[in-house]
């Protein structure tokens, strides 16, 4: 096994990317290009935040960030690598986020929020959307990433059948850009661009580790890890080349002012 938190102590926040899905880093570099340095220590919450890489990396560039997460388990990973990162500004509740409407305290207190890859395991994604809606400020801005409606699947599990309750797994394959732009014209949000992430070669590189990790996890991301520097530098260019679908589609919208 990958002591991960030993990782986290050697390499910093960069570690946090890097040795769990494949995918993490596509999604980090996507939202860092949006979100500027803060000098005014906007709020921030992440939905369904997971192991808490991109609440980390929002507080180190200057958000007082929340990120929430359903698992117990996963809020203390979360906790315990924001202090080894020194993420001060980061901090973690246990919280289903599908009752997001029963906490008036974070009603219009966030000026940024993040979703990532976690709307695809919620039902009632009207009802999250609205709901993350009514957490913004107006004038602040959603990220959000789901899987690509058209995306080829990786590997098998991708296929579905998709889950009909939710128990963690996908409820839907994704989305695309005109379900997006539905789901936030019924949430007062106003879409400002549609884009996307996770092209040809971070699929085969997740693919590859996927295979190796069956035989050992260790073992394969050993073996993937020099490779992931090649999405970085070519995977738009390749992607583009074979117009293969992206994986991931990525959404920036923003609640308008009430008075507009």
């Amino acid at each position: 096994m990958i002591n991960k938190s030993i990782l986290v102590k050697l390499f910093g926040f960069p570690a946090t990317l890097i040795h769990g899905d494949t995918l993490e880093l596509d999604r980090w570099l996507w939202l860092k290009k949006r979100l500027p340095i803060s000098k005014t220590k906007e709020r921030l919450l992440d939905v369904g935040c997971g192991s808490g890489a991109f609440s980390i990396g929002s507080a180190l560039r200057g958000y007082r960030t929340l990120g929430l997460n359903w698992n117990n388990q996963e809020k203390n990973k979360a906790e315990k690598r924001a202090e080894i990162c020194n993420a001060k500004m980061a901090k973690f509740e246990e919280f289903d986020v599908r009752n997001l409407d029963t906490q008036n305290d974070l009603k219009e207190k966030f000026d940024i929020i993040i979703c990532f890859e976690n709307i695809e395991h919620i039902i009632n994604d009207i009802k999250l959307m609205k709901d993350i809606s009514n957490c913004l400020n107006p004038g602040g801005k959603l990220f959000l990433t789901t899987p690509n409606i058209d995306f080829h699947p990786i590997t098998a599990s991708d296929k579905g059948p998709y889950s009909k309750i939710e128990n963690g797994e996908h409820v839907r394959k994704g989305y695309s850009a005109n379900g997006l732009k539905l789901l936030c014209s019924q949430s007062g949000l106003e879409v400002k661009k549609i884009t996307f992430c996770s092209g040809l070669l971070s699929q085969k590189i997740t693919f590859l580790f996927r295979k190796l990790s069956n035989i050992n996890l260790l073992f394969g991301w050993l073996i993937v890890l020099p490779l992931r520097i090649l999405p970085v530098l070519f995977d738009r260019l390749v992607t583009n080349v074979f117009h293969w679908p992206y994986f991931s589609i990525c959404l920036e919208a923003i609640k308008p002012y009430r008075n507009r």
